[in-house]
């Protein structure tokens, strides 16, 4: 097993600070190492990250950067794969779980001013950090840094929420109200999510918009996925109103199927809860 080792904050993090609501939020609100194995949505947007992944990575043993790879979620199922995996994350709380999930290493790190090297890395993820930048600014430095630090030719994949999540999730979960639609309806209008609903501050994508902002930080061959497909909705649901998890369930097998065949669907994609895109650093 390789020696898990952590870096103190880089001094090129300094003028990009991680809000302090979004660190409290993971620090001592949200557990996110449970998020994707307690319910059946979350199982579903596991298991299709995983074949989305698998479908675009280079072979193992390549080195795969998880930028704001969260308590190693992704890491420990990519390292138990045989790939070379560095988890970078904002969060000391996440690191520690990651630390001991994973056969990994970790460091404390933003990404808009990632450590790494130039040309150093085989495969990037940003499975996260697009969530929390509001401004389009930092989200294009954010990839801009991913592909400063890939090989090239060698591939991005960055994931995004859904513009349209947050309005199918309190519908399916029963919270849509007349109270709540003035909130709904901003994020719908600009993407930007504040601290309303059980989440913290945000920013929710359009299709359009993360093709656009991947190509404008100098990535080529850009492609957008639908994560959990049209009919997520059904699980958060049912676990919503019945306290039952789901995971396992011909639900989840049958979810599954569905998010397969809308993956590319133009007007399916916005239906799922997440976004994943694809692309590859210039050159080779």
């Amino acid at each position: 097993m390789r020696t898990a080792t952590e870096s103190p904050h880089n001094p090129t993090m300094k003028g990009h600070q991680v809000g302090s609501e979004i660190i409290d939020f993971y620090s001592s609100t949200f557990d996110e190492a449970a998020r994707l194995s307690s319910t059946g949505y979350g199982e579903l947007e596991l298991l299709r990250t995983q074949e989305l992944l698998r479908r675009r990575l280079p072979p193992p043993p390549a080195s795969v950067l998880d930028v704001g790879g969260g308590p190693g979620t992704h890491a420990r199922w990519l390292a138990a794969d045989g790939y070379e995996v560095h988890l970078v994350d904002p969060v000391e709380r996440h690191l520690c779980e990651a630390r001991t999930a994973c056969d990994c290493t970790t460091e404390l790190g933003d990404a808009r001013a990632l450590s790494a090297e130039d040309e150093s890395y085989d495969a990037v993820l940003l499975l996260g950090p697009l969530y929390h930048l509001q401004e389009r600014a930092d989200r294009v430095q954010a990839l801009r840094e991913a592909r400063r630090v890939l090989r090239p030719g060698a591939p991005l994949a960055v994931a995004a929420i859904s513009r349209h999540a947050e309005l199918i999730d309190l519908a399916a979960a029963g919270r849509l109200t007349p109270a709540t639609t003035p909130v709904i309806q901003e994020v719908l209008a600009s993407g930007r999510h504040s601290r309303e609903h059980g989440f913290t501050t945000a920013y929710f994508h359009s299709v359009p918009e993360l093709q656009t902002e991947v190509a404008e930080a100098g990535f080529t061959d850009v492609r957008v996925y639908g994560v959990e497909g049209p009919t997520w909705t059904v699980l958060k649901g049912i676990a919503v109103h019945t306290g039952t998890s789901l995971t396992g369930s011909p639900l989840v097998a049958s979810a599954l199927v569905a998010a397969r065949i809308a993956e590319s669907d133009p007007a399916l994609i916005p239906a799922s809860s997440h976004l994943m895109a694809f692309a590859r650093a210039p050159g080779a």
